[in-house]
């Protein structure tokens, strides 16, 4: 129902498409972390597509204004019917917190390339057809100033309903995940990620804990100065595993594409 690129060192390899999300029995989430506490996280919202007169869950995004979404250029770069759902916590149930909103325009990076996820540029802006209501359950992230890059082991949280285990299903309720960062240096070295990493990109975790399907395009929450700064949207992951070892989650590093965002959302 989500989805997340795998990449392998060589090769990218794009794990869902839309035969694969359509199947009920496949759903995702954060791999290993404890399910957050609801709406603790107000900026994080529910990507989803139409399909036989419902809709399912397949990414994550983040509200940076009251009428955009930021999410990944994977995530929305074939033709669909999209909603997006504020204020969620349990993505099968209603719990009169949410908003349910219609996406009038979708803007994918310019030089994203689908054929090619380790070139960088995976972002993409859904504007809504309304405004969302900020309140208790609903906020706007804090996005950091331009080409800000954070020190090894910055304190960060993943969040999002993606697979639970590689191959495994999705979580009804939404999960977060320590991720602390991995700098440059670290994370481009031939037994980490090497040249796939680029430094538009953001490298977390590498252990036990990780992205998985489904949690693309949500947000990388990153403890700066007392508050927590999206940092980073979630991009891909090793074929070999969602948590495979030196193989942290790789994000789209949000302070390298801040005059484009500026730009388009003003």
């Amino acid at each position: 129902m989500l989805r997340i690129l795998l990449l392998s060192v060589l090769a990218a390899l794009a794990l869902a498409e839309p035969r694969y999300m359509e199947d009920q029995t496949i759903e995702e989430r954060v791999v290993g972390g404890e399910v957050a506490r609801p709406n603790s996280w107000p900026w994080q919202i529910s990507l989803q597509y139409l399909s036989g007169g419902s809709y399912y869950h397949t990414c994550g995004g983040t509200l940076i204004r009251r009428n955009w979404v930021m999410t990944a250029a994977h995530c929305v770069d074939t033709s669909r019917t999209w909603r997006i759902v504020l204020g969620d916590h349990d993505i099968y149930n209603h719990e009169s917190r949410e908003q349910y909103m219609t996406v009038s325009q979708v803007i994918i990076h310019p030089n994203w390339n689908s054929n090619s996820v380790a070139s960088g540029y995976d972002i993409a802006l859904m504007r809504l057809s309304s405004d969302a209501s900020l309140n208790t359950y609903v906020q706007l992230a804090s996005l950091p100033p331009s080409g800000q890059v954070l020190p090894h082991n910055n304190n960060c949280y993943i969040t999002g309903w993606g697979r639970t285990q590689t191959g495994g299903s999705l979580s009804a309720q939404l999960k977060q995940a320590y991720l602390p960062v991995v700098d440059q240096s670290t994370c481009s070295r031939s037994d980490w990620w090497g040249s796939t990493v680029k430094n538009t990109m953001v490298c977390a975790g590498g252990g036990s804990l990780s992205g998985c399907q489904g949690d693309s395009g949500g947000p990388l929450n990153c403890q700066v100065s007392g508050q927590y700064v999206v940092h980073g949207v979630t991009s891909f992951v090793s074929s070999s595993g969602c948590n495979a070892y030196q193989k942290p989650t790789v994000f789209t590093r949000v302070s390298a594409y801040s005059s484009w965002i500026s730009g388009i959302i003003g």
